[in-house]
């Protein structure tokens, strides 16, 4: 990974994260921080990319619509951009404000990304340690756009630099402050898909050797109909290929027993799983857009026995 790509990639989920904000009602959420994490030129630029590029995502759309790019560019970012970002931010969210009342001190994000939580939430500041912990490359980027955007390094909040996808260690979390010893909530969102289930399963292994009970975890996984099955428009179909296409090729799925296996060599019980159906059911009942839950993606949470 190097910084050019890094950069876009964390700028293209920005752009769909601040498009909801701005246009889409209902929200499912509302990251109103990230539009000062991205530039006009830059969101114009990623506006006009995605409306070149429909013909890739849909030729009946780029016909459809071919005198209309604002609609254009709604179908591709509620179609193919949003929907799991979203849902799973949502989810997320909800399930750690919960377990922070019932007593979690930390919050470890694997995959951080240019994520705002810490900036949305300074009335945390006193209760809730925040690890951040992605590639240097993005974390460098992310650093560069809080200051040109005058946002200080909330006090709670620690970077840790890591490409833990080549094997996690966690004396650099200990050195940033962090307590094994304290009740930790932990996602890995968007993570999953990029490591093999081997990779997955020691990951999971090493982030709960050591905390206590009740420590949990919130990821995103595809089910083992990721290479087969197309989706609405082709839009699972494009995932892959747009993942291979950038040097990320995606390489695990899982039927729902090989994740409670891994899960349970791992100490871990299932808490909620949310199949695809309960995503649309939970998140995107009764909407009038393209905004629907992403077919073969799955969301879990699981906790520490």
């Amino acid at each position: 990974m190097n910084k050019e790509k890094s950069s876009l990639t964390s700028l293209v989920s920005t752009f769909a994260r601040v498009y909801h904000s701005e246009y889409d009602q209902p929200k499912v959420f509302d990251d109103f921080v990230a539009k000062n994490l991205i530039t006009q030129k830059e969101f114009a630029d990623i506006r006009e990319n995605m409306i070149n590029g429909v013909p890739f995502f849909s030729e009946k759309i780029a016909r459809q619509f071919q005198d209309q790019p604002d609609e254009i560019l709604k179908w591709i970012t509620q179609v193919q951009l949003s929907p799991t970002p979203l849902a799973r931010a949502a989810y997320c969210e909800s399930l750690l404000l919960h377990e922070i009342r019932l007593g979690v001190k930390q919050y470890v994000i694997l995959g951080a990304g240019m994520d705002t939580f810490s900036l949305r939430h300074p009335e945390l500041r006193d209760q809730l340690k925040i690890f951040e912990v992605d590639h240097p490359a993005t974390q460098a980027f992310k650093r560069e756009r809080m200051a040109q955007s005058d946002y200080e390094v909330p006090a709670n909040l620690s970077f840790i630099p890591m490409d833990f996808t080549r094997g996690f260690t966690e004396q650099p979390l200990v050195e940033a402050g962090f307590s094994p010893n304290k009740k930790t909530f932990f996602t890995l969102l968007g993570v999953s898909f990029y490591l093999t289930k081997e990779e997955n399963a020691d990951l999971l292994k090493k982030l709960f050797a050591n905390v206590p009970s009740g420590s949990s975890i919130v990821f995103d996984y595809p089910d083992d109909t990721l290479f087969e099955e197309k989706g609405i428009s082709n839009r699972v179909q494009h995932m892959v290929q747009m993942a291979a296409a950038s040097g990320e090729p995606m390489k695990s799925s899982f039927s729902f027993n090989q994740l409670e296996r891994m899960l349970e060599d791992a100490g871990l019980l299932i808490y909620e799983h949310l199949s695809p159906e309960k995503i649309q059911e939970r998140f995107f009942l009764n909407r009038s857009d393209y905004l629907s839950a992403f077919e073969t993606v799955h969301y879990v949470h699981a906790v520490k026995r």
